[in-house]
């Protein structure tokens, strides 16, 4: 292929990088893995381009791995291999956190400042490591390093945390959690010395599931966690994959009828009856046959970034292939044929595990062309995000894998009718996936006996902040606050609880008084809270919770997409807002400046596109609506 560049010229590694995705050029098609959009059939040439661009965030994740940040000529290169504009390709690589579009050291320790980390010493651990490498953002170890504040990590239970990556011909990246100044260093030098182990750090079940390994507990989703090593043949001795089985003989009929009977609601905030998504599908089924070109997809969820926020990493990191069956069953009712799973850049344990297991299925006919010898055809491919919230939204998480910005789109039409490449998708989380085995092995009518009328089954939160022992824990639905709190050892800090964080930074906070309210989804909605994506996030009295409420809206500023004007100004206004009253130089009074959050918050609630404007005011209003925070 003969490329002409106007502009600045790729180096080998950076061409290399790229290649490393999409191919030899000088092979034909651009595309590197087979093209599974066109399943066979022939395309325009327009078509073909559009096809192609589902591999730019790969490409960019390989620039950014290979080379430390996303240069001019790889730009370029990019550009012209996929036949896209070099200013998109710019403006795609601009959209997300994980990416640096201006040159850096090769070797960056990211040093989580969000509220779980914050709750624990980050701010201090901060101050510290610029009194010895210098401020955030300048290069020190020789100028091969440079250290900088970063967003949530996923690594709450064991805050503050740290993530340290290398950049180079064989990338590298580490966590360090709970961290100290003298670990950042040190790991700091290591990375400079090439002395970075080879493999993520593995899943110190002791401390992230303080659960694992009792035998006195009836675990459901937890119980392999901590127990075994997450490989196939382990996972298959304790009764793994007896569910797809099942499910084979069952049918897509019979697994929509037994879900359906369990009563399961999403996990990942929603709360969406998950059959009647994969029933939706399912009744498509005969345009199949009128329409050779449509397909179906269905998408894993994996992009919890949600601060306080990490049950999913921790379920993918343990077990592995309970998600892999979830999909699989999943797909069976569905009747999809091609599943993504699109996992949060910041997780290298779980996307490595996540990587290895999908190799072990294909390996053993669990994924593939004929899936078991029972003529499912169905297979998975792993995609990382690259640092950006609003992805966690169904349609954003589309045009992410199409090679797009990650903006919402605006429904109708809905997934299910249009979704993935405009095909009927249906999207799950990891969570609502762990539960499906469970299900078609025990029955529907049975797993309901859990929880209870409205709130049926199990559900995994997240406790981080001042709690005993923070880590995931699962409960029955309805199980109180105070319980779940009690069950983690009690609050931790000074052991007088502030406040609550429920459901995390789109959630609500709650008051000590209200620690007897059920974990159900009708019992935290009459207090005006959500269960969210199962955050539990505590703070003691010595927290001031003014510099809290300050940091969601920071966060809700940063992460906005900007396309819907009530989002992008508002996000903006409400942070301001709170900088006066946290400074204490409203411009009138804080009465006023209170009002104004309010009235913002109800236009972001009414005229925001997606679901981050809607509830970027919840937690700061549930907040000023139980404490007088700024009286």
């Amino acid at each position: 292929m003969d490329l002409h560049f106007t502009g600045a010229e790729p180096t080998p590694a950076e061409r290399a990088a790229v290649d490393s995705v999409l191919g030899d050029p000088e092979s034909g098609w651009d595309g590197g893995e087979r093209c599974p959009e066109l399943d066979g059939h022939t395309a325009s040439d327009g078509q073909q381009r559009n096809l192609r661009r589902d591999r730019l965030l790969p490409a960019l994740h390989a620039i950014q791995s290979r080379v430390g940040w996303i240069t001019p000529g790889a730009v370029n290169y990019t550009g012209l291999r996929l036949d896209i504009p070099p200013a998109e390709v710019y403006g795609v690589a601009s959209f997300y956190g994980m990416f640096s579009l201006s040159a850096r050291p090769p070797v960056v320790a990211h040093v989580c400042d969000d509220i779980a980390c914050l709750t624990c010493g980050a701010e201090g651990l901060c101050q510290e490591l610029e009194k010895q490498l210098g401020p955030a953002g300048t290069p020190c170890s020789a100028r091969r390093a440079v250290w900088q504040r970063s967003a949530c990590l996923g690594l709450c239970e064991r805050a503050p945390a740290a993530m340290i990556t290398r950049a180079g011909e064989t990338p590298r990246e580490r966590v360090l959690a709970p961290a100290s100044v003298g670990d950042i260093v040190s790991a700091l030098n290591d990375a400079v010395e090439d002395r970075m182990p080879a493999q993520p750090d593995s899943l110190n079940a002791q401390l992230s599931v303080p659960q694992a390994g009792s035998v006195d507990l009836d675990l459901h989703l937890l119980r392999r966690i901590g127990s075994s090593n997450p490989s196939l043949e382990d996972y298959q001795r304790q009764g793994g994959y007896e569910a797809l089985r099942k499910a084979l003989d069952l049918g897509p009929d019979g697994v929509i009828r037994e879900v359906a009977a369990a009563k399961l609601l999403g996990r990942g905030g929603a709360a969406f009856p998950a059959a009647k998504k994969w029933e939706a599908l399912h009744v498509q089924r005969h345009l199949l046959k009128e329409n050779p070109g449509r397909k179906h997809y269905l998408i894993c969820n994996a992009d919890e970034s949600e601060p306080g926020t990490f049950k999913d990493r921790v379920l993918m990191e343990g077990d592995p292939f309970a998600v892999l069956e979830g999909m699989t069953i999943a797909a069976l009712a569905a009747g999809a044929e091609q599943g993504y799973i699109y996992l949060r850049g910041e997780y290298p344990l779980a996307a490595e595990r996540m990587q290895r297991a999908i190799h072990e299925a294909r390996h053993a006919d669990l994924l593939g062309d004929n899936v078991l010898g029972r003529g499912l055809k169905f297979d998975i491919e792993l995609r990382r995000g690259a640092g950006a919230y609003i992805c966690g939204e169904e349609t954003a998480l589309f045009n992410s894998i199409e090679g797009y910005r990650g903006e919402p789109r605006n429904k109708p039409p809905f997934p299910t009718q249009a979704g993935l490449f405009r095909q009927p998708t249906v999207v799950n989380n990891v969570e609502t996936l762990v539960n499906v085995p469970l299900i078609i092995r025990e029955g529907g009518a049975a797993y309901a006996k859990a929880g209870t009328a409205n709130s049926i089954g199990y559900r995994v939160f997240c406790l981080s902040g001042h709690v005993v022992r923070p880590g995931v824990y699962e409960i029955a639905m309805g199980v109180t606050l105070r319980s779940l709190i009690e069950l983690a050892g009690g609050v931790g800090g000074n052991g007088r609880l502030q406040a609550v964080l429920l459901g995390g930074a789109a959630g609500a906070f709650v008051s000590p008084k209200e620690l007897d309210t059920p974990l159900t989804f009708e019992d935290t909605r009459a207090i005006g809270a959500t269960l969210g994506s199962g955050v539990v996030m505590l703070f003691d009295d010595s927290v001031d919770l003014k510099k809290i409420l300050l940091r969601i809206a920071e966060f809700f500023r940063h992460e906005t997409c900007g396309q819907c004007v009530p989002c992008r100004v508002g996000v903006v206004r409400q942070e301001e807002a709170l900088q006066r009253l946290v400074a204490g130089k409203s411009f009138a009074t804080a009465a006023e400046d209170i009002n104004l959050l309010r009235q913002m918050g109800q236009a972001m609630r009414d005229a925001s596109i997606c679901g981050l404007g809607q509830t970027a005011s919840t937690a700061i209003e549930s907040a000023l609506s139980r404490w007088s925070l700024f009286s």
